[in-house]
């Protein structure tokens, strides 16, 4: 008999998070909506007025902060109502509706930038003093003004915020395939009983000790997009070629470009990403090679990558013991810190189990004037607890920008979103290091680390190279097929991982299954996250209290600065290769101790 998963009915209501913070029923949430059509349509009379009077831009500038602020409440409420159980077609509906509504208001606002960017520079010094208000919108429009160069009239910033409900089809259709209406077989567990390979569950058969499982899963898993990848091929193409359009629309030279440009990142951090890592593959390939001996195989395979090498400390980390362990390694951070942390568990924060049509994976999501969501898909496991440390930064970096700053600051950016999730990792880390000597447990624990380590910097700057490559072939103009995205994704597999692994030609298909690539060039900044964090985390161990406080201050930083100027702030310079190469000197060193426990 199959395990099969729960229906949401099913799910105890203390294992869900609580949606009802946000409004108390759907009329509260439909009441918002309409406040939003109006914000909308006095926004859009503010049109042709914006440079007349400070008065003028200030209204202009507060309408249009106030659809944010209270539209992406209506967002968030419909996405996790939607997210829990993406198979009910009334919280897609609701989805649906919010989007729609959102791709209105950016033709009825598009008007705003090309206004803004007409008002000359001494004229807006002139209402800066003449309303005092218009400072909390400075840093806004200065990000405005940074990009003049790239934005176009009213006429045509109109026209692409029509064809934003175009050029977001791929996206909605992969996730709707990934999510609701892809289908996995059955696989034998563990116990030889049939069980339902799920995305959730997919991880956890690659971790298991028995070789048969673990094949058999990484076969049925790419067996099953392989069937799509005509589709998946199109799919993918589709969003590239929305971010090629988007690109030359408003004449940069590059998909990247355009990409890194949004949050004022420059290009150089991500070649030198990837440049820094190809000079480090060698510590890859030694450590496929350590893998390769201590499980004691003839030939290591593509699904041979996660299980633990240290197998006697192999435990089940029930969802309440892995809150204890983290709020216990957070410590370092101070008390205020862990009382949030607390608040988040003990009230409803988190969706903690899988369901039946349940999205995958985890993640945070804030919520201004109201607090964190964090959804996971927790299954007893040591990278759960991790997850779970890992979600809860993020849901701390939203909770202490949004407390901090005003809305329309309060939005931290993509490249710096990766940091605070990831420092805690390591905090747990080091905690989980601290509270054993021995050595089987200290192994595994190294081991968990390395994985954590390859996953994040090694993996996923192999997507970003991925990522790269196939916008460039986009860009000339070649055609992306399966079998030339295939070809592509396994050699750079050959490349990364080295001689002592069998590629399986099925690693072919995993770009297929990657949700993060139509997030448009999203993934380096895991690996650069990772080494910032790794930085962090140790320059707070080392040094504690005024690290922590520079830490919180770039925590609560929100987008008030840009983020090469707020990661400075804690003590890490993004614009240099050292936190990337330090990071990979680590990996190298861990690397030494790990093979030395081993012997």
């Amino acid at each position: 008999m199959a395990k099969e998963l729960p229906k949401r009915s099913e799910v105890r209501v203390e294992d869900t998070w609580k949606v009802e913070d946000m409004y108390a029923d759907l009329e509260a949430w439909k009441a918002d909506l309409e406040e939003v059509k109006k914000l909308a349509d006095q926004l859009e009379a503010c049109q042709g007025k914006m440079g007349e009077s400070a008065e003028n831009l200030y209204q202009a500038m507060f309408l249009d902060d106030e659809i944010g602020r209270i539209g992406s409440k209506a967002y968030s409420y419909a996405s996790r109502c939607s997210d829990v159980d993406t198979t009910n077609t009334d919280n897609q509906a609701l989805v649906m509706q919010v989007s729609n509504l959102f791709v209105t208001i950016d033709e009825k606002s598009a008007f705003m930038t090309p206004e803004l960017l007409s008002i000359p520079e001494e004229k807006l010094e002139r209402f800066y003093k003449e309303k005092p208000e218009l400072e909390v919108f400075r840093n806004a429009i200065n990000n405005i003004l940074r990009r003049k160069a790239h934005k176009l009239s009213a006429e045509i910033e109109q026209l692409l915020a029509s064809a934003g409900d175009v050029t977001g089809t791929s996206d909605n259709v992969f996730s709707m395939f990934n999510n609701a209406d892809l289908t996995f077989p059955e696989i034998t567990g563990e116990d030889g009983e049939k069980v339902r390979l799920t995305h959730g569950r997919y991880v956890t058969f690659l971790e298991s000790g028995d070789r048969r499982v673990r094949e058999e899963a990484f076969k049925a898993m790419y067996d099953t997009y392989k069937s799509f990848r005509n589709t998946l091929a199109a799919t993918y193409q589709g969003k590239l070629k929305a971010h090629w359009f988007n690109a030359k629309a408003r004449k940069y030279n590059s998909c990247l470009e355009a990409a890194v440009d949004v949050t004022n990142v420059p290009v150089s951090v991500y070649h030198n990403l990837i440049d820094a890592v190809h000079q480090n593959l060698d510590k890859l390939h030694r450590y496929v090679s350590i893998r390769k001996r201590l499980l004691g195989v003839d030939e290591l395979h593509m699904y041979d990558l996660y299980t633990p090498l240290v197998k006697e400390a192999d435990v089940k980390i029930p969802f309440e013991q892995a809150k204890q362990t983290v709020y216990e390694a957070l410590a370092p951070l101070g008390e205020d810190y862990r009382k949030v942390i607390r608040e988040g568990f003990e009230n409803r924060w988190i969706d903690v189990y899988e369901n039946e049509g349940k999205r995958s994976g985890a993640y945070s999501a804030g919520v201004y004037g109201v607090h964190p969501y964090v959804l996971l898909n927790h299954n007893d496991t040591l990278d759960n607890m991790f997850t779970l440390a890992h979600e809860m930064g993020h849901a701390m970096h939203s909770y202490l920008s949004n407390k901090t700053q005003p809305h329309v600051d309060s939005h931290y950016v993509i490249f710096v979103a990766e940091v605070a999730s990831t420092c805690n990792e390591v905090l747990l880390m080091e905690h989980m290091l601290k509270q054993t000597t021995d050595k089987v447990q200290r192994a595994y624990l190294i081991n968990h680390f390395l994985e954590s380590f390859r996953g994040t910097v090694y993996r996923q700057t192999m997507f970003a190279e991925f990522e790269l490559l196939t916008h460039q072939m986009c860009e000339r103009g070649e055609s992306l097929t399966p079998d030339a995205l295939c070809s592509l994704y396994y050699d750079l597999n050959k490349k990364y991982f080295g001689e002592d692994i069998v590629v399986d030609e099925d690693i072919a298909m995993e770009w297929s299954r990657i949700p993060h690539f139509y997030y448009n060039f999203y993934v380096y900044q895991y690996a650069t996250g990772f080494s910032a964090a790794v930085a962090l985390a140790n320059r707070i161990l080392k040094e504690g209290q005024p690290a922590v406080e520079d830490y919180l201050k770039f925590l609560s930083g929100g987008c008030s600065r840009s983020p090469i100027d707020l990661l400075k702030i804690a003590g890490v310079d993004m614009t240099t290769p050292e936190p990337v190469n330090a990071g990979l000197e680590m990996f190298g060193r861990l690397l030494d101790e790990m093979e030395e426990l081993m012997k």
